[in-house]
């Protein structure tokens, strides 16, 4: 299957561009899956996966005469050039991206300006803070008016298919004006600020609707007062499950929303409020005790129809009377829906409130970008057994 992946389905031109650009992930080269793999190839395929794992002891000043092979000459020149200019020029060229770009010239504000013109929007909304401390993006400049413009096309948001919650993130991000890790430190360009929230509101239509029945269930515990997210920095759980709520509300037709601690407690949001009335309103009602049974037995006494619960919590997990997964089950029992249990412990301790056993149920210890898509595909799929 990984032999397939590099002989099957791509051009050269374009398995050249993946193995540039994708150099390695977690610890693993290309070098690394060919050598284990043996694919077999012929042509202009054979000289890229050669490449991957040979590497070219040297390039010519004169552009490579295959097409194909014109990522990796461009990318081979820009690792031995000393010149600036000319890593402008083989960005303009020949479209090199920021991780085909040495490190030495990631600082330069040329560099950026190149790699802006023709770069991804999820690439550019990943990169904004960058931007910004190397000097490019200022009030008024041409970068920040095509960042501007960028962050309010409909269609390019679109195209990109971020989540809400990934432009949430990177708002967040880069209005701090400073990363968790590392010294670096920008100071934001107010613009871009407004426009990275503007977009979190047009990207709702990046989310599609599953067609499910769902009742969310938002933890207004005390221990949530304050609590930031495991695995996304600056995010509170509060603003997170706030958001999960506001995206929920706006894309399914089919749903309920529930907050708890010992008791339930009366929430009502609508997908025309903004993420920060929300967040207020959620965090007005954060006190007391946890009991994560609650939206599950009240759906079981009120006899309502849900195909899935989410429940948004901090992981403290004290229960009241039922434990959720005595819940979950005593709802599927008696009502004969085979509805599937989401737990999001935002801020991931030792404790665990579903059962790992049951495929009905799905576990997360932490929350970052992939959470939601995660989340959406459990829903959708086919029950277990």
């Amino acid at each position: 299957a990984i032999g397939q992946w590099y002989t099957h389905g791509k051009e050269a031109e374009q398995l050249a561009y993946q193995v540039t650009k994708y150099q390695q992930r977690n610890g693993w080269s290309h070098r690394d899956l060919l050598r284990l793999a043996h694919p077999k190839a012929t042509g202009a395929t054979q000289d890229v996966l050669h490449w991957a794992v040979k590497g070219w002891p040297s390039v010519g000043d004169e552009q490579h005469p295959d097409k194909a092979l014109l990522p990796i000459w461009a990318f081979e020149r820009a690792k031995r050039t000393t010149d600036k200019r000319e890593v402008v020029r083989l960005i303009r060229e020949y479209g090199l991206v920021r991780e085909c770009i040495p490190t030495n010239f990631l600082n330069e504000p040329e560099v950026w300006d190149a790699l802006l013109e023709k770069m991804p929007l999820t690439a550019m909304v990943r990169n904004l803070a960058t931007m910004t401390r190397v000097g490019l993006l200022t009030p008024m400049s041409l970068a920040a008016s095509k960042v501007l413009a960028e962050l309010a096309n409909e269609e390019r948001i679109r195209k990109s298919r971020l989540h809400p919650v990934a432009i949430l993130a990177a708002l967040l991000t880069y209005k701090a004006g400073h990363g968790v890790k590392g010294q670096n430190t920008w100071t934001p360009v107010a613009q871009v600020v407004d426009a990275l929230d503007g977009a979190f509101y047009r990207s709702f239509g990046n989310v599609t609707p599953t067609g499910k029945r769902w009742l969310l269930g938002l933890d207004v515990s005390g221990s949530m007062a304050g609590t930031m997210v495991n695995g996304m920095p600056f995010l509170s759980a509060v603003m997170a499950e706030s958001a999960m709520a506001l995206v929920t509300a706006a894309v399914e037709p089919l749903h309920a929303i529930q907050a708890f601690d010992t008791q339930l407690r009366e929430l009502t949001i609508s997908p025309r409020q903004r993420l920060d009335d929300v967040t207020a309103e959620v965090n007005r009602l954060v006190n007391g005790g946890t009991d994560c049974a609650l939206p599950i037995r009240w759906a079981t006494e009120t006899k309502t129809p849900v195909d899935v619960f989410a429940l948004y919590t901090d992981s403290q997990t004290w229960q009241g009377s039922m434990h959720p997964v005595q819940a979950i089950r005593q709802y599927r029992e008696r009502t004969g829906i085979p509805a599937k249990m989401i737990t999001v412990a935002m801020a991931a301790n030792e404790y665990s409130i579903g059962d790992d056993s049951d495929g009905g149920m799905l576990n997360c210890a932490g929350f970052d970008t992939s959470a939601p898509s995660v989340i959406n595909e459990f829903a959708t799929a086919l029950p277990a057994g």
